[in-house]
């Protein structure tokens, strides 16, 4: 049986308000695993930065399910990327008249979900 092996289902977040190496702690975690145990990790880890990600695996399981028509169970996470994103800047007004700058860092997250093959 000859399988397709360009089906795979990705889902881009942009402008994530979190740092990259928040994120990047998160997604160590799951790359490679399967959608379940995935989603199973994501909801126990303690951290703010997997409640996004979660959604995230989620959509991109959609995207698979709705759109090339693969089964859920069937799906593990291939790739997963945290890319730096812009920067936010705004002035917070200090003492005398001065001002200071705050610094919010942005994120990029992408993740794509592939079949695994049955032999």
């Amino acid at each position: 049986m000859i399988k397709n092996e360009n089906r795979e289902a990705k889902v881009l977040a942009q402008n994530i308000c979190m740092s990259v190496f928040k994120a990047r702690r998160v997604i160590d975690q799951i790359r490679g695993r399967s959608y379940e145990e995935a989603l199973m990790i994501l909801e126990l880890m303690p951290y703010r930065a997997s409640y996004p990600i979660l959604k995230l695996v989620y959509s991109a399981a959609a995207n698979a399910s709705h759109n090339m028509g693969l089964n859920e169970v069937d799906l593990f996470i291939s790739k997963a990327e945290v890319n730096r994103g812009t920067i936010m800047k705004k002035l917070k007004p200090r003492a005398r008249g001065r001002s200071y700058l705050i610094k919010k860092t942005t994120c990029h997250i992408k993740i794509f979900l592939k079949e695994k093959y049955k032999i």
